[in-house]
């Protein structure tokens, strides 16, 4: 089969690969549809460990099964494989289970290929109707998914529902229509590039700005600089909950003496539980989230390219999707 390969440091290649073969329990699934998510521009960049070369990367995924007694069907992946016995997984926290792996990460290879193997377990059917295209976004929107629904429950039951998410990237605008799904309708989008501020007021009729002003109860840092830090914990309402979903860098940023004065929560949020999973993929079937048209469409063949286009920051769309069979 056919995929596009991290082979270092700033470099890919799209080539022949060993075929992807399911294990027991395991479906094929032919991709039809595979979003770049940051970590992969981490990963790209050199900036992820955990993510050596050579690699296929890729997990923001939906596809075709192929062969067996659900031949034909369309799904989208939930790409964290997990062991589904130890207390996390039995609580239902299934992101947090000390054996869980994700596709795209070793030792299991991602989904910017024709095809990917996946258990049973992680795939949600997706309507005929629902373009495979867009319910790739399941796996990213899950992320802000999680992340909202946590900030939400972390707030007291009388506080002001506004909320200030920090970036204006997949995962900044996820969090903006998760947070009006749930009920949250002032929303603030924090974004210095002027192209994708543009696109987010034009295309995804949220409210943009370079810097926002003022206090809000809830933060949603879905970049996750020290800088992006430093802005949550100023702007941040006393009795405020931040989400910390962005996974830019690792230190630095928090006023811990502010956020501790002034009983400021802080939640780092990773990925998303199974049922986070399902509710999103139903939420995007529903129209819950919106028209979600707000991505591009590229050949896999071209996956290279689209990832120098992002580095140098020359893509307005928050989100480009990746089709293997262009």
């Amino acid at each position: 089969m056919k995929a596009l390969v991290y082979e270092g440091v700033e470099q890919m290649g799209y080539r022949e690969v060993p075929d992807a073969v399911p294990g027991a329990g395991e479906h094929l699934i032919r991709v039809e549809a595979v979003g770049i998510c940051g970590s992969d521009m981490h990963a790209y960049l050199g900036h992820d460990a955990r993510r050596p070369a050579p690699l296929i990367l890729g997990h923001e995924a939906a596809g075709v099964i192929v062969g067996g007694a659900r031949d034909g069907t369309h799904v989208t992946i939930n790409p964290l494989v997990c062991c589904g016995t130890c207390a996390a997984c039995r609580a239902g926290r299934e992101n947090i289970c000390p054996d869980r792996q994700i596709i795209s990460m070793p030792p299991r290879e991602g989904a910017f290929a024709q095809y990917v193997a996946m258990p049973e377990v992680n795939l949600v059917e997706v309507p005929k109707d629902v373009p495979l295209a867009k319910a790739a976004l399941a796996e990213p929107l899950a992320v802000s998914w999680h992340a909202v629904r946590l900030a939400l429950e972390g707030l007291h039951a009388d506080t002001e529902r506004r909320a200030l998410v920090i970036g204006g990237g997949a995962i900044g605008l996820a969090a903006a229509l998760a947070l009006k799904a749930m009920g949250v309708d002032d929303v603030v989008i924090a974004e210095p590039n002027e192209k994708r501020r543009a696109f987010l007021r034009d295309r995804c009729g949220q409210y943009a700005v370079v810097q926002a002003e003022g206090l809000y109860p809830v933060v949603i840092d879905a970049v996750g600089y020290a800088a992006t830090r430093e802005t949550a914990s100023a702007q941040a309402a006393p009795g405020g909950v931040i989400a910390h979903v962005g996974l830019g860098e690792d230190r630095g940023g928090l006023d811990i003496r502010r956020m501790t004065l002034q009983e400021i929560r802080f939640i780092g949020t990773y990925t998303y539980t199974a049922q986070d999973f399902r509710d999103t993929a139903h939420a995007i079937f529903d129209g819950s989230l919106g028209a979600l048209d707000w991505f591009e469409e590229r050949p896999l063949a071209d996956g290279f390219e689209a990832f120098r286009n992002l580095r140098a920051g020359a893509v307005a769309a928050p989100k480009i999707v990746l089709t293997p069979w262009v």
